[in-house]
């Protein structure tokens, strides 16, 4: 389902995350054995809505991206309106038609809309052109500044003209925010601390409370420009330009024209505009921006290579395979999207408080400005001015940006890494984890097992049990029912038509071959009587190897077994040791056979339960949630019931679409390696959350004690929001740092 961008041009919708095609639906999914739990449902805008999307221009801090919602959602038909401010993207979801109505009140609001479709316009926060009434105002002060040393009447209505110069723009975006919805903004408490330092006399101080205040914002537009740049830098791995090939004809065409199936050509150093299937003999390929891989990546005619990709030294032809919007780019882009609708519990906390703690600090600074004077008849000059201070001191923007500056951060630095996290409250989740449960195979193995042994009986030969094996799995892409197929393939051998394929929950698949009733299963899930006390034994004996067997079976007699074996990642033992270096202890939940199971368990040191179906597997997740916070890692269906039961689930980027779009997380780039790192990264993230807000609350403390004491002024104040707001945010960069 697609729907309309305020171009008119149709996308896919936000609600379904896909990292690969589309498998599917009758994959084999335990490691022994076949089932087909039904998929989750996405949530996406109903059918009576329509989403539009919007470029915002000038937002500097997430304070800016909640004034635009709030704007959004004042105009009648708006059921949903969410500012990414990742991506500086506006999303709304209405009813009817409502574009010309949204853009009128984001305007009205002081916000620039622009087509979402189109590349966004980098502006420096430098940049002089965007800075002429800060560079005013600089030369202003500075000049009020040298009349009052020698002239002060002079130098005080400098200082007057000054202030109203510097304060028109202020004023005006203050009145626009009211009007939109906004009466709390910072803009407003600066308004009234100005105008009211203009009434007492403070003219140097109202006119140094705006200095420091543009300044702020700049700082600000600077810092939310530096959280931005990782997402920013993923939005510019994509060419503007892409060479199609038809026949030996060569055009240059835009990327959102690419469609599958067309032929592209890429040169040395250029970048893949769209997912590609390499079409030249061999060639490497510079990941890094993607995998963090600083090496080249080689790869050969037929493997896939994601968009952004570099070709490092030679010319390359490729056959398109993603739609248009649907790239690995595009997908990861739209998971960030997706992950700043799922805000952690601490920043909706945030955002309900500063709702309340804005009005309720505006009603304190004006008790204290007039119920001293009333009650004690002290002079009214030092309390109003007291008051208007604690006006600039309760300005939220510190506390309110303390979050999401710091969960952006984290997010922008995991997608660096390949580890894709569903927004902040799986973040915060991730954190508190204690224990990991693995899946076995695809997860902590290759998932790419191998025939290792084919068994036959009942009068067959090995060629014959292979031949009805892989015609029972024909069409599922589960790696065992792969690893079979292809056995077969490299033998020569021609399948048979099997007919009315059917997957048994945990148990196997069946199919028609030839009128025949066919039965492929795990041993220890036949009926009794089936196996004998010597195929029995070889059974076990395979399995102790570390083997998983599967079962030919037709009405009730045994036909031969095959024996298959996966092999442990390359940095599985790796990341189970980096676990327990982080206090995480790992446990594996398999549907293979115990033996199995037991061998990869003992090269890794941990424990296991084996022969699980997936109800034994949510029962085991919700028994060990129960202990301590549990992550569970797959990759199939039937690993997506646990995953959603558990604490939070994370899947393998290679994994089904129903176990990535059940997952809070997932490891784009399947290393295991980065599941120590996103723990880490997430305790990293909620101690600097505990900083940002210890020192947000602690500045406003501070200066509210020596406010009411007469040891602070107006400009100290702004400056203690200010210096609050920036060294939030600075701190919050500090992740974007962690190698």
């Amino acid at each position: 389902m697609t729907t309309p961008t305020p171009t008119g041009k149709s996308v896919p919708q936000f609600g379904t995350l896909k990292l690969k095609p589309l498998a599917p639906n009758n994959d084999c999914c335990t490691e022994a054995s076949c089932c087909q739990p039904e998929p989750q449902p996405v949530v996406a805008p109903t059918d009576a809505t329509q989403r539009y999307s919007w470029h915002v221009q000038g937002m500097d801090c997430a304070a800016c991206a909640r004034k635009v919602e709030n704007a959004a959602r004042q105009v009648d038909g708006v059921s949903l309106a969410q500012v990414v401010f990742a991506t500086e993207k506006l999303l709304v979801d209405a009813t009817d038609d409502i574009r010309a109505q949204v853009e009128k009140a984001i305007r009205d609001a002081g916000y620039t809309l622009s087509d979402s479709a189109a590349p966004l316009p980098v502006v420096s926060p430098f940049a002089w052109r965007e800075n002429l009434t800060l560079i005013g105002l600089i030369a202003l002060t500075a000049i009020s500044w040298g009349l009052a040393q020698f002239n002060p009447a002079l130098g005080n209505i400098a200082f007057i003209i000054t202030t109203l110069v510097g304060l028109w723009p202020i004023a005006r975006q203050a009145m626009r925010l009211i009007r939109s919805g906004n009466p709390f903004a910072i803009e407003t408490l600066m308004s009234i601390a100005a105008i009211g330092a203009l009434f007492i006399g403070a003219t140097a101080e109202a006119a140094m409370v705006l200095l420091l205040f543009l300044i702020g914002e700049r700082l600000e537009g600077w810092a939310a420009n530096r959280a931005r740049q990782g997402v920013s830098a993923l939005m510019a791995l994509k060419p503007e330009t892409a060479i199609r090939l038809n026949g030996n004809q060569r055009e240059t065409v835009a990327p959102g024209a690419l469609r599958p199936g067309d032929v592209i050509e890429v040169a040395a150093g250029g970048r893949l505009p769209a997912d590609g299937k390499l079409l030249s003999p061999f060639a490497s390929f510079d990941e890094s921006a993607l995998t963090g891989e600083s090496v080249p990546v080689e790869r050969s005619q037929g493997e896939s290579v994601a968009a952004g990709a570099t070709s490092v030294d030679r010319l390359v032809t490729f056959e398109v395979i993603s739609e248009p919007g649907d790239s690995a780019i595009d997908r990861i882009l739209r998971l960030i999207e997706e992950a700043e609708e799922r805000r952690a519990p601490v920043e909706r906390f945030i955002d309900r408080f500063s709702r309340i703690y804005t009005p309720a600090i505006m009603l304190f600074a004006l008790l204290v400005a007039v119920l001293p004077p009333l009650i004690t008849g002290a002079q009214w000059l030092p309390w109003i001015y007291k008051g208007l201070t604690l006006l600039l001191i309760g300005c939220p923007c510190a506390l309110v940006i303390s979050t999401p500056a710091a969960i952006t951060s984290g997010l922008a630095v995991a997608a660096r890494r390949g580890a894709l996290i569903k927004g902040g409250a799986a973040l915060e989740q991730l954190g508190q984890i204690r224990q990991v449960a693995f899946d076995k195979t695809g997860t902590l193995t290759q998932g790419k097992p191998q025939v290792t042994a084919v068994s036959a009986g009942a009068n067959l030969d090995e060629n014959a049990v292979l031949r009805l094996a892989a015609a029972v799995e024909q069409g599922s892409t589960h790696p065992l029912a792969r690893a079979i197929i292809e056995r077969a393939s490299r033998s020569g051998i021609a399948l048979p038509v099997a007919d009315n394929q059917r997957t048994l929950a945990g148990t196997g698949i069946e199919a028609t071959i030839e009128g025949e009733r066919y039965l492929l299963s795990a041993p220890d899930k036949l009926p009794a009587g089936i196996l004998d006390s010597a195929t029995q034994t070889a059974i076990e004996q395979q399995e102790a190897q570390g083997q998983t067997v599967v079962a030919l079976v037709r009405n009730h007699q045994l036909l031969g077994t095959l024996a298959l074996r996966d092999t442990l990642r390359s940095d599985a033992l790796e990341a189970v040791q980096q676990l327990k270096q982080l206090g995480v202890q790992g446990v594996i939940l398999t549907g293979d056979n115990p033996r199995a199971a037991a061998a990869i368990a003992g090269e890794l040191g941990l424990a296991f339960r084996a022969g699980l179906l997936p109800a034994d597997k949510v029962a085991e997740v919700n028994r060990l949630n129960q202990q301590a916070p549990l992550a569970m890692i797959g990759d199939g269906i039937n690993d997506a019931p646990a995953m959603k039961a558990a604490t939070i689930g994370i899947a393998m980027g290679s994994g089904t679409d129903v176990a990535l779009e059940t997952a809070d997380a997932a490891l784009t780039h399947n290393r295991l390696t980065e599941l120590a790192g996103m723990i880490s990264l997430a305790r990293a993230t909620h101690a600097n959350i505990r900083q940002n807000i210890a020192i947000a609350l602690g500045l406003k403390g501070l200066f509210l004690v020596t406010t009411l004491l007469g040891l602070t002024g107006l400009w100290l104040a702004v400056l203690a929001d200010t210096g609050a707001t920036v060294l939030v945010t600075a701190n919050a960069l500090r992740l974007l740092a962690r190698k």
